[in-house]
């Protein structure tokens, strides 16, 4: 049934396919219009792998404003309660909304000298992790190099535009079965 509704939406054209799954990359939607052009898509694998060959051709410049269009987990943005709707779903199912305010300290200091040595926040698929594989994963990644903390940032990217389009084309795929 996705790969129904990804033909679906491709057909649509691709000013609706932006405008649909342009979330699936925080605050970017010129990753999925421009992999618009590599579809009609067979399957979500598909798809994400060409968001994977968009973002490979893309700048550095535009693969940093992606990286650094994240929030970081149980960052400042968390706090104040500005995230999109997506991030702070993903977040609260990792459990960073019930951390003690000495975990929320400890988050904030790592985000914080993440940030201070590689000039983008640190990003992880939460709703791959816990909170204690996300505090190993930034203490340990903390001492990549730039160009390594890059390549896992997009890495990581990818999973989380992989599950929103999941929970999305689920979602749509009960819509279009009622």
């Amino acid at each position: 049934m996705s790969a129904a509704v990804l033909e679906a939406l491709w057909a649509a054209g691709e000013a609706r396919f932006a405008a649909e799954l342009g979330f699936l990359f925080e605050h970017s939607p010129w990753v999925t219009a421009r992999a618009y052009r590599e579809g009609p898509f067979s399957d979500p694998a598909a798809l994400i792998a060409a968001c994977g060959s968009v973002l490979k051709a893309a700048s550095d410049a535009e693969r940093l404003a992606l990286i650094r269009a994240h929030p970081e987990p149980a960052g400042k943005a968390f706090i104040a309660g500005t995230l999109t709707a997506s991030s702070a779903a993903e977040q609260t199912s990792a459990g960073l909304d019930r951390l003690t305010p000495e975990a929320f300290e400890r988050f904030h200091a790592l985000n914080a000298a993440y940030r201070e040595r590689f000039d983008f926040p640190f990003i992880i698929c939460v709703r791959l992790n816990d909170t204690e594989s996300i505090f190993a994963a930034l203490e340990a990644r903390a001492r990549n190099t730039r160009e390594a903390e890059v390549a896992a940032a997009l890495v990581e990217i990818r999973h989380i535009a992989r599950l929103r389009l999941d929970d999305y084309l689920t979602a749509r795929s009960g819509q279009d079965a009622s």
